[in-house]
C-alpha cells in the first residue's frame, strides 16, 4: 500500500531514489565469495551437490536455497494506489518500496516483479511458472476485478502462499480497528449496521473478512460510484459485487448511512459529507481510508461528530490503518512453517493478535518514535502504531500457530521458542540488549544519575522504572526536577531525588571526602564546595553504598564525568588502570573495542589488563570472548617497539589467563577476515573470528570506533568504563534515550557482579 500523505518536496524524493545509486534495492551474498575455493563451492563443480539433493527431495530446496525466505512482490501496475493505471515500469519504485518494508520489518528477502501483462491469464501463467523460485507471492496494485480472478486461480494452482495485500492486508488491519472500536463504542458486532463506500478489491475483501468476524449479512450495505449495490441492479455489476447485493430500498450513500453504526471508506476524497455523517447512529465508527486524502477530513469529522471514533490511512492523525502492520508479519509466520497458503484462520489470527496487542501497555520506545508522552487503548489508539517493533512477535507466531493447527503448515516447531528465534533473526544487537535488560530485571540495582534535571535522563528513568530494569536516583534541585517531570508529562511521583544543597547525607559525605582527599591537597572548605558538584555527590553515594552504580555524561565532557569517580570510587584493586570499551552492534555480528577513551599510550602491562577486563565484561553478557591484540604488524612481520609492546601484552595475558582465546600482534583485517586468517595464519588462535579488539593506543582506538560509528552502519553502545571498584559508566554527550536505558542496564549488570564478588 503506497502512502502519499507524508509532506515532502518532489525534488527530495527524486534525489532519494537517484543517489548514491539508482533505486532502493541491491543483492548481497550471504556466503564468502573471495577465493577460487569459494567459486568452486558456490558454482561449478560444488553446486551440483545441493542440486542432486533437491532432485531426490524437493523439500531440500528450503535447506539449500533462499526459497524459504524469498517473496515475490508482483504487479502489472494497473491500480497503483493514489496513481491509478500507470503500468508496470512506472510502478517499479512502489514495488521496490514494498520490498524494503518486507526486509525492514520481518527480514524477508524480495524480488520485485513488474510484469507487462494486462491479460489476467497471461499474468497467471507467468507467476505460476515462477513457483520454484519463491516461498510466497505478494500480489500488489492490480485492478479489480482482475485481482480477484488472478488470486483465485493462483491459490488453486500453486503450493505456496499467494496473498493480495491490497485486499487481505487492508481487511486484516481494518478488522482489528473495527473490533477495538466496537469495544469502545460498546456495540455488539452482530447488531451493528455497516456500510462500505467503495466496491473494489480492498472493500470486497474487507466485507468478506468482517462477515467472518461476526457482521451479519442483513446489516451490511456496499456502495460504489453508482450508489448502493442492491438486488435487481444491473448497471456496473460483476460477480464479486453481486454477492453483496442487498434487499434494500436504499439507493444512495446518504440513504445507506442513515442511522448506520459503521462507515468504512475505501473510495475517494470527499465521499462522506458532513450532512451524511450527522445522520449516523450515536458513537459512529468512521474508517475513512481513501489515500492520500480521506473520504472526510479527520478534524472536520471530529467537529461534526465529537462522539465519532475515527481512523484514516494518514500518519498525521490517530489510528493510521497501514498495511505494514500486516503483510510482513503474516508472511514471516507463513514462511517459517512452510505454509502452502494463507487461509482464513491465519488472517483471523493476525486480526486477533493486533487487537490484543493494542490493549498492552505501550513501551517508551514506541512513544519516542512518535514523539508521544503517553498512549493507551481508547478512541485515539485502536490499533498498534506501524513502527511498533512488538507487532512481529505477536502476529507472526499467531499466524504460524494457525497454519499448523489448520494443517497448511508443513513444518512444525516449538512455538514457545519462536519469539526468541524471531528476535535472533532480526539481529544480534537486539539479543545483547535484550539479555542485558532481562538480566538486569532479575535483580534491579540503585543507579544514580547526577544530571537529574535533564529531559532525556528523566524520560529514561520512567522507562527504567516501568520495565523494572533499575531503581533510579536523581541528583539536583528537587523543585526544578519536579517541574521538568510535570512539563514532560512523566509519572515519577516516588523517584528519589537528592539535592546536594539540602541533603541530610551532605555532612557525612563532606567528612568522608575530606578523609579521602586531605593528603591530595583538598581542604575541608574545598570538600564542602566539591560536594555541590552532582558528579562528586553521586560518586560519594556509590562509594558509601547509598547507590549501586552511576551513569552520567549526557551534558558534560568525558573527563568531567570520570575524574570524580576515579578520585572517590577508585579502581578495582586487581587492575592497574581503568579503560573504556565500546560495543559496536551490527546485524549479525558484535564487536567490543577497547581502549577507546582513557589510556593514551598504554604499556604492555596496561594492555594486558585492558584485554582481561574486556574479556570479563564480554563473558558477563554470556558471549565467549575472542580477543585480538591489534597492531600494524602480523605476528612479527614488522620489527618495531610498538609491535613488541603488543606481543608482550599477549604473552602476559596467556600467562595469567591461559584459557582465554587471544592472539596477536595482528592487523585489524586479520582479526575479522576468516579467509585471510585461514590462508596465511592457520596457526593463530584467532581465525578471523575476533569479537574483542584491543587497540595499541588511544589514538588508533578512538579513530577506529568513531569511523565505524559514522560509516559502519551499526549501532553504538558506550563508552563502558572497565576496571572501576564499583559500577560507573559514561554516556555520550547528547546520546539517545535508548542509549541511557541500555547503559543503565549495563550498570546494573556490573553492580550485580560486584555484589557477587563481595
Amino acid at each position: 500500500m503506497l502512502n502519499l500523505d507524508m509532506p515532502s518536496l518532489p525534488e527530495d524524493s527524486l534525489n532519494y531514489h537517484r543517489y548514491d545509486r539508482p533505486g532502493k534495492l541491491e543483492v548481497n551474498p550471504t556466503k564468502p565469495f573471495l577465493t577460487q575455493r569459494d567459486l568452486s563451492l558456490a558454482y561449478t563443480p560444488g553446486v551440483a551437490e545441493p542440486c542432486r539433493q533437491i532432485v531426490q527431495d524437493p523439500e531440500q530446496a528450503y535447506n539449500y536455497t533462499t526459497k524459504g525466505n524469498l517473496v515475490a512482490v508482483a504487479s502489472n501496475g494497473s491500480a497503483v494506489l493514489g496513481l491509478g493505471n500507470i503500468g508496470p515500469l512506472a510502478g517499479k519504485p512502489v514495488m521496490e518500496g514494498k520490498a524494503i518494508l518486507f526486509k525492514r520489518f520481518a527480514d524477508i528477502d524480495v524480488f520485485d516483479l513488474e510484469i507487462n501483462a494486462t491479460d489476467p491469464d497471461q499474468f497467471i501463467n507467468i507467476i505460476k511458472s515462477l513457483e520454484p523460485t519463491f516461498g510466497g507471492i505478494n500480489l500488489e496494485d492490480i485492478k479489480a476485478p482482475d485481482s480477484f480472478y488472478i488470486e483465485e486461480k493462483l491459490k488453486k494452482q500453486m503450493q505456496i502462499p499467494v496473498f493480495h495485500d491490497d485486499q487481505h492486508g487492508t481487511a486484516i488491519i481494518t478488522g482489528a480497528a473495527l473490533l477495538n472500536a466496537l469495544k469502545i463504542a460498546d456495540k455488539a458486532i452482530e447488531k451493528v449496521k455497516i456500510v462500505y463506500c467503495g466496491a473494489g478489491a480492498a472493500a470486497i475483501a474487507c466485507a468478506k473478512l468482517h462477515l467472518t468476524l461476526g457482521i451479519q449479512p442483513e446489516n451490511l450495505l456496499m456502495c460504489d460510484r453508482q450508489g448502493v449495490i442492491y438486488q435487481g441492479r444491473t448497471e456496473d455489476i460483476n460477480p464479486y459485487k453481486a454477492q453483496f447485493a442487498a434487499l434494500t430500498s436504499a439507493r444512495t450513500l446518504a440513504d445507506a448511512l442513515e442511522n448506520a453504526d459503521v462507515f468504512i471508506g475505501l473510495s475517494v476524497k470527499g465521499a462522506l459529507s458532513e450532512a451524511i455523517l450527522k445522520s449516523m447512529a450515536p458513537s459512529p465508527i468512521v474508517l475513512a481510508l481513501a489515500n492520500p486524502d480521506p473520504e472526510i477530513e479527520y478534524q472536520t469529522a471530529k467537529n461534526v461528530r465529537p462522539d465519532a471514533i475515527i481512523a484514516t490511512g494518514r500518519s498525521d492523525y490517530p489510528n493510521q490503518v497501514n498495511n505494514v502492520l500486516g503483510f510482513p508479519f503474516i508472511f514471516r509466520g507463513a514462511l517459517d512453517v512452510r505454509a502452502s497458503e494463507i487461509n482464513e484462520a491465519m488472517k483471523i489470527a493476525a486480526v486477533n493478535a493486533l487487537v490484543k496487542l493494542t490493549h498492552e501497555e505501550v513501551p517508551h520506545s514506541v512513544l519516542r518514535a512518535y514523539g508521544l508522552q503517553k498512549l493507551s487503548f481508547g478512541p485515539d489508539y485502536l490499533i498498534p502504531k506501524p513502527f511498533d517493533h512488538r507487532v512481529l512477535f505477536w502476529v507472526a507466531p499467531a499466524v504460524a500457530k494457525a497454519a499448523i493447527e489448520t494443517g497448511v503448515g508443513r513444518k512444525s516447531f516449538n512455538l514457545e521458542d519462536y519469539p526468541q528465534a524471531l528476535e535472533k533473526r532480526m539481529g544480534v544487537s537486539s539479543q545483547i540488549i535484550r539479555y542485558s535488560v532481562q538480566k538486569a530485571k532479575t535483580d534491579p540495582k540503585r543507579i544514580v544519575f547526577p544530571e537529574g534535571d535533564h529531559d532525556k535522563i528523566l524520560t529514561a528513568c520512567q522507562i527504567l522504572i516501568e520495565e523494572g530494569i533499575a531503581h533510579p536516583i536523581l541528583i539536583g534541585s528537587r523543585s526544578k526536577i519536579r517541574q521538568r517531570i510535570a512539563d514532560l508529562g512523566l509519572n515519577l511521583p516516588d523517584i528519589p531525588i537528592e539535592d546536594p544543597q539540602h541533603s541530610a547525607k551532605t555532612h557525612n559525605y563532606v567528612e568522608e571526602l575530606f578523609k579521602l582527599r586531605q593528603r591530595k591537597g583538598m581542604t575541608l572548605i574545598q570538600a564542602r564546595k566539591s560536594l555541590l558538584n552532582p558528579n562528586v555527590f553521586g560518586s560519594m553515594m556509590v562509594h558509601l553504598g547509598d547507590a549501586d552504580g552511576l551513569v552520567a555524561g549526557i551534558s558534560q565532557s568525558y573527563p568531567e564525568t570520570i575524574r570524580p569517580a576515579l578520585q572517590i570510587i577508585g579502581t578495582n584493586p586487581e587492575v592497574t588502570s581503568v579503560s573504556g570499551l565500546y560495543i559496536m552492534l551490527f546485524k549479525h555480528r558484535v564487536y567490543f573495542l577497547a581502549d577507546t577513551t582513557v589510556n593514551i599510550e598504554p604499556s604492555a602491562e596496561v594492555l594486558a589488563n585492558i584485554a582481561r577486563e574486556s574479556a570479563k565484561f564480554v563473558q558477563r553478557l554470556h558471549i565467549v570472548p575472542r580477543v585480538a591484540m591489534l597492531s600494524f604488524s602480523n605476528f612479527g612481520s614488522t620489527k618495531h617497539p610498538l609491535c613488541d609492546r603488543v606481543k608482550q601484552a599477549v604473552e602476559l595475558v596467556k600467562q595469567r589467563d591461559p584459557n582465554l582465546i587471544i592472539d596477536g600482534e595482528m592487523q585489524a583485517d586479520t582479526a575479522v577476515n576468516p579467509i585471510l586468517a585461514q590462508e596465511h595464519y592457520p596457526f593463530s588462535a584467532i581465525q578471523g573470528d575476533a569479537n574483542v579488539l584491543i587497540f595499541p593506543d588511544l589514538q588508533s582506538g578512538n579513530i577506529a570506533y568513531k569511523l565505524l560509528q559514522e560509516l559502519g552502519g551499526g549501532d553504538t553502545l558506550g563508552p563502558i568504563l572497565l576496571g572501576m571498584r564499583k559500577s560507573v559508566h559514561v554516556v555520550g554527550r547528547g546520546c539517545q534515550i535508548s542509549n541511557i536505558v541500555n547503559m543503565a542496564a549495563i550498570a546494573v549488570l556490573d553492580a550485580q557482579a560486584d555484589q557477587t564478588k563481595a
